[in-house]
């Protein structure tokens, strides 16, 4: 792998080249350029949305141009998310702990659609415990990679990466 690419190829290589691979190794250029691409398109379609009156067509809040690229990058976010945690010689089901998020989301649905103060309450302790499993996966995600070849394969930057994490 050339650790020498532009930081638009290190954002667009998620979707393009590991559309679904969820195996193998992510380095961090990968994930984080990827990451900030997706705010940045995020931002510029909200505003775009915003501005030509669609947003809130759906579920009241999101317009159809920012469904279509959450629905589009769920997949490659994922398998992105997966391969940075494999660089860290970690599991993908690591990922398992945004699962208080969703719940969340649920029970706050709940609690405005008149479920009562219990499920407000339920997802504020919940809220508490997504936002620790997030700092969790934070500190994973900005971890640096592990030299050389572990259970998931062999350092994305090569031999030139192992000298640098080596160094750091």
């Amino acid at each position: 792998m050339n650790a020498n690419l532009t930081p638009i190829d290190w954002a667009k290589r998620p979707i393009v080249e590991k559309y679904a691979d969820f195996s193998g190794r992510a380095p961090r250029a990968e994930y984080w350029w990827y990451a900030l691409a997706l705010v940045i398109v995020g931002i510029v379609l909200s505003i775009f949305e915003s501005i030509s009156g669609l947003r809130g067509m759906v579920f009241g809040v999101y317009g159809p141009l920012t469904v279509l690229l959450w629905l589009g990058t769920i997949v490659p976010g994922i398998a992105v998310s997966v391969r940075r945690l494999h660089d860290t010689n970690r599991s993908g089901w690591w990922l398992l702990l945004m699962v208080p998020y969703l719940l969340v989301m649920i029970l706050a649905a709940m609690a405005l659609a008149g479920g009562g103060i219990a499920a407000l309450g339920a997802a504020g302790l919940l809220g508490i415990v997504g936002l620790i499993c997030a700092i969790v996966l934070l500190v994973f995600m900005v971890l640096p990679s592990t030299p050389g070849e572990n259970r998931y394969g062999s350092n994305p930057y090569g031999a030139a990466g192992d000298a640098a994490i080596a160094a750091e």
